[in-house]
């Protein structure tokens, strides 16, 4: 094969030239949009937009559809119909239950029996306050501190009606849990429960709304609701630390 440098053209065996080695590769033809004329890449341009725009609105309107009652469908909400009826209807539920909007503490109060024989009643100590004041700060806080009270006060709550009676099979059962995990925490409570004999205890739940964000002008009661539960004699069963039923 013979062959010039430079300027000079190449040939191969057969004669036919060939693209010199240091020769600029062919130019590329523009793919895409960038192949269109300015005129239509503005035009394809604004049409991604109403898209992205439609598609953006569409998800909102069904977000708030199915997101539990709030600010903006109390006040938007025939919008938000007109928008997904009927051929965007949703029967099933984002939110199964609905998100908490109270706060529920968890209280107790004693009867103590002093060494002279005398029984007084406590003022009410707040278990839940405690095991917030645990988590507060605490980066890897126990399952103990964020779960044991609420869950089990769940638990008694479901299989108890208003007036205390059980409601269920395991209405026994969560009495009995509930009762052991106050019994466990009396000595937290204070010096003069721990210096006496705690002979019986009684719950309460205290229920306060979580108020609304200022500038929603929803107004609900800042007051709480308690539910008060039956008095319990603790026994030794009871993690040890009551007296004898």
């Amino acid at each position: 094969m013979l062959g010039r440098r430079g300027g000079m053209d190449r040939y191969d065996e057969g004669g036919a030239p060939t693209v010199a080695e240091d020769a600029p590769p062919p130019d590329r033809a523009p793919a895409g949009i960038t192949a269109l004329s300015p005129r239509y890449q503005i035009a394809a341009a604004l049409a991604l937009a109403v898209v992205a725009v439609g598609t953006l609105v569409h998800l909102s309107m069904v977000f708030l559809h199915v997101a539990p009652a709030n600010t903006l469908t109390k006040q938007h909400g025939q919008a938000v119909d007109d928008w997904i009826y009927p051929e965007f209807e949703q029967n099933w539920k984002l939110f199964a239950p609905n998100p908490l909007q109270q706060n529920i503490d968890v209280q107790v109060r004693a009867d103590l029996r002093t060494d002279g024989g005398a029984v007084r009643t406590t003022g009410w100590y707040d278990l839940s306050a405690l095991d917030g004041a645990d988590i507060l700060h605490n980066p890897l806080p126990s399952h103990t501190q964020q779960n044991e009270l609420r869950r089990a006060w769940d638990f008694y709550v479901s299989s108890h009606d208003n007036a205390g009676r059980p409601s269920g099979t395991r209405g026994d059962l969560s009495e009995s849990y509930l009762r052991r995990i106050v019994a466990r925490r009396l000595d937290r409570l204070s010096a003069d429960v721990r210096e006496n004999t705690v002979t019986r205890v009684q719950l309460r739940s205290s229920t306060t709304n979580v108020q609304p964000p200022d500038w929603s002008g929803e107004k609900v009661s800042d007051k709480p609701v308690y539910r008060v539960l039956p008095w319990w004699t603790l026994s030794k069963n009871d993690d040890g630390t009551g007296a004898d039923a």
